[in-house]
């Protein structure tokens, strides 16, 4: 699908427009002090530097502001290619720790992701096996992605973002439960990994915390599936997605918009993610 580019005012309406029939369902998570996040990431947090009568303007007038203290890799985001590497090396060869010298990467950063505007598809994997969640360290595997992906009558293809629905999203008000480090959390397996490689997506993401799958009592030891996706392949990986409202609208196939920060040498942006 070619979506004509626009900078006039109004510009979202003009867009939604050129597609049809269209709806907005918001896949990013809200951020918030105390929300859930992975263990081996700064959380994120947010305080009033300065509250309304803190300081009064002569007409009378006051104003409100905000401190944001955060790591990359809060809330929905995703990974850059200088997130992970294996055996010093990243993506394309790169020497890791060169690359990250001087406090920010100078290769692959977050600021190197490109803003998306394509084609995603939803695989709801849940909804496959006929579940409301996935149970805690489920492998979702390539069989499971392509059944899901014959339920939905889409299958994701080049340069297409497939998302991936496991339920888990449900335990999002309960950071310990959605963490996971006792029942373990479902995710993708090695298998599955190289099934979304095959077909040459862009990004890939899921509602879960690190995407891939975390048995129980393992915590985030090991993530195989990240050196594949990333140091392999260079195929993005977005984490902590919001699938439930477009699950239950029925979404399969969306016009997929990222809009991330642009943070020079980081390792991940948080990200504000629809679907049309």
């Amino acid at each position: 699908m070619t979506v004509p580019p626009t900078t006039t005012p109004g510009g979202t309406a003009a867009l939604l427009g050129a597609l049809g029939d269209t709806r907005v369902v918001e896949l990013g998570h809200p951020l918030y002090t105390g929300m859930p996040g992975s263990p081996n990431h700064p959380g994120f947090r947010m305080t009033l530097e300065r509250r309304h009568g803190d300081a009064v303007r002569p007409d009378g007038g006051s104003a409100s502001n905000e401190v944001i203290i955060t790591g990359g890799h809060v809330g929905t985001h995703v990974d850059a290619l200088a997130h992970v590497s294996h055996e010093g090396m990243l993506y394309g060869g790169v020497d890791a720790e060169a690359s990250q010298r001087g406090g920010r990467h100078t290769v692959h950063g977050a600021e190197t992701i490109p803003p998306m505007v394509t084609r995603g598809v939803l695989l709801d994997v849940a909804g496959t096996h006929g579940v409301d969640t996935l149970d805690g360290g489920y492998g979702i595997t390539a069989a499971d992605l392509a059944a899901a992906a014959e339920r939905a009558g889409a299958e994701p293809g080049t340069g297409d973002i497939a998302l991936i629905r496991t339920g888990w999203a449900r335990n999002f008000g309960d950071a310990a439960a959605y963490v996971g480090k006792e029942s373990g959390v479902p995710g993708v397996t090695e298998d599955g990994a190289r099934w979304l490689v095959e077909r040459g997506v862009v990004a890939t993401g899921s509602d879960t915390t690190a995407y891939e799958q975390i048995p129980a009592g393992a915590g985030h030891r090991v993530l195989p599936v990240h050196r594949i996706l990333l140091v392999d392949n260079g195929i993005h990986i977005i984490e902590h997605l919001a699938l439930e409202d477009a699950a239950a609208q029925g979404v399969t196939e969306f016009v997929a918009v990222f809009a991330p920060l642009r943070i020079v040498g980081g390792t991940g942006r948080p990200l504000a993610l629809v679907s049309a």
